[in-house]
């Protein structure tokens, strides 16, 4: 049964224990909204995939179709990150009234996909980069469906016309930029395992091409073109599927489940309600199941809401310590309760409960840590599955949209790790999606033929206290995704900073006994004061964050990327 809940835009939650901070109920939205700009905005990790997503808004298109082609551009430009090989989430508001929709385009397991799928014959889990390059690691590729869906019901330029500056990035060629460059050399046994792949990005000695070398990439191009031209049916039958199937299945050792070109043939990109929930005022939307994302970012908020964290501020140790401690029981409940709700029962409102959250958060307190983080009993939930261990995950790319009418698009793509499983077809790499789900058996996370692996993608809405448009953002970064949304909205909310000052400050992160803070940051120096107030483990981490974002401020759209990327944001 899927278990959904229904988005509460303009209405209180209910309230549970009493809190430090008293909880305010938002006011009713107003019969008209703001003024807003009459020009859009795009906010990617490269600019060349933000300007091919502003062309689309100065041709006369709208928040969905800039989105559209900001991801066709990053398969191009950002092969090691996301596009068409892999999957993604979009959150959308069309209008910008506040009542956004979710598009599930998370990558499905091959039909004849087991539990034991990720095992030896001994029942031990695979080493994990084992299981990633190779077919094991692929899931059916889900974002040309994805954006078909969403452009179908909200688009307003044809879909033609949305391939056009991804196109002639592939065929004319673009710049290596540095990023790629250096994810080209440290990742070169996925970015190098096929033959395409070492004739497009390395040289006849093996080594990746040098920063600045114009790449063309006519097999994409051409490709591309197709699917231009004959629309997404393109990409799920005929040759394009044929070639993903056999692929992944001469990649896919015998008796694991290979992929077949009716699975191909038989994704589904699915429409989801959007997970809502309200912070000091303000209403929080993102993706739910199998995105663990918008539950675990409401999680880390609401469980400290009633501390003053206005007051902390982001030069206290405290504060840093008291959202570690949320992020380690959200984690608890993430590992727990999250996976795809078409399959296990996900208590998904329990989850988002206002007066669970705040009495899981009672166990924080502001001078002590919590011995050992557990799962709670969320409400309406039947039966406590077991946990395993979280995979890693890298990769991935986020983008948001946003057109001069007010619609917004906040959209999270991915290929998983570096370069996906490192196997290419038609220009592209395939995604390793299937590595997300939990190599051990029995959980709510194990996988299962045609099921969606846990996500960690957090892309995100926020309105105002009158329920007008305030902030879009998203992050790549495996389940750090989830800190780094998290921390920019407390950034925001609490102290007043803007998008772009929330994104570049430093990134904690407590998956669970170990707090991880982001090297050459402030948050070094705060090492000795965590540990007074109890983290045993403090360790440091490199900064390889990125994030994007666009606010509305004074009646203005303002762009934020993360300056530990090479993202931008450009106006129309």
């Amino acid at each position: 049964m899927i278990q959904r809940l229904i988005a509460i835009l303009a209405a209180p939650l209910a309230l549970g224990a009493c809190a430090t901070v008293p909880a305010e109920t938002p006011p009713a939205r107003p019969e008209t909204g703001p003024t807003l700009p009459s020009t859009g905005m795009v906010s990617a990790a490269d600019p060349r995939a933000a300007e091919a997503g502003v062309t689309m808004l100065k041709a006369g298109g709208n928040a969905t179709d800039a989105a559209v082609a900001t991801m066709l551009a990053l398969t191009v430009v950002e092969p090691q990150s996301s596009g068409i090989g892999g999957g993604g989430f979009l959150v959308l508001d069309p209008e910008g009234d506040g009542d956004p929709t979710t598009y599930d385009g998370r990558e499905t397991a091959p039909a004849a996909a087991m539990p034991a799928r990720f095992l030896d014959a001994s029942g031990r889990p695979l080493p994990f980069r084992a299981a990633v390059e190779s077919g094991l690691s692929v899931g059916v590729p889900s974002n040309i469906a994805l954006v078909a869906r969403a452009h179908g019901e909200h688009g307003a330029l044809p879909w033609k016309d949305l391939f056009a500056p991804a196109i002639a990035l592939a065929r004319e060629g673009f710049v290596l930029s540095p990023r790629l460059r250096e994810s080209l050399d440290r990742w070169r046994s996925v970015g190098a395992m096929s033959a395409d792949g070492r004739a497009l990005f390395y040289g006849a000695d093996g080594e990746p091409l040098p920063v600045g070398t114009k790449v063309r990439n006519p097999k994409l191009a051409a490709f591309l073109e197709s699917l231009a031209n004959e629309g997404p049916d393109a990409f799920y039958t005929g040759s394009n599927a044929a070639a993903v199937a056999s692929t992944v299945s001469a990649a896919t050792p015998a008796g694991k489940g290979a992929m077949t070109l009716a699975d191909v043939a038989a994704y589904e990109a699915k429409e989801r309600p959007s997970a809502c929930g309200t912070y000091r005022l303000y209403v929080i939307c993102g993706m739910g199941p199998p995105s663990s994302g918008a539950t675990t970012v409401y999680a880390i908020l609401k469980q400290i809401e009633r501390f003053d964290m206005r007051a902390y501020g982001p030069e206290s140790p405290v504060a840093w310590h008291l959202i570690a401690e949320s992020t380690r029981l959200a984690f608890a409940d993430r590992g727990r309760w999250l996976g795809d709700s078409d399959f296990v029962d996900v208590p998904l409102p329990g989850l988002m409960d206002e007066g669970y959250l705040v009495k899981r958060g009672q166990q924080i307190s502001a001078d002590s840590t919590i011995a050992d983080p557990q799962p709670g009993l969320p409400p309406g939930a039947m039966a406590i599955m077991s946990m395993a261990d979280p995979q890693p995950e890298n990769g991935t790319s986020h983008f948001v949209a946003i057109d001069g009418d007010g619609g917004i698009a906040s959209y999270t793509s991915t290929v998983e790790s570096a370069f996906g499983s490192g196997l290419m077809v038609n220009g592209y790499y395939l995604n390793n999606e299937l590595t997300d789900f939990n190599f051990a058996t029995g959980t709510a996370n194990s996988v299962e033929g045609g099921k969606r692996p846990r996500s960690s993608m957090s892309p995100s809405i926020v309105y105002g206290p009158d329920g007008t448009f305030r902030l879009a953002v998203g992050a790549a970064g495996g389940s750090t995704i989830i800190t780094q949304v998290a921390k920019a909205l407390i950034a925001v909310i609490d102290w007043d900073m803007s998008a772009q000052d929330a994104i570049d400050l430093p990134v904690i992160y407590a998956p669970g006994d170990t707090v991880f803070v982001e090297e050459g940051t402030v948050l070094v120096a705060m090492i000795p004061a965590l540990q007074a107030l109890g983290h045993a483990k403090v360790m440091t981490r490199p900064g390889t964050y990125k994030a994007n974002a666009v606010e509305l401020v004074d009646g203005e759209y303002v762009g934020a990327a993360d300056r530990r990327s090479e993202g931008m944001a450009v106006s129309q």
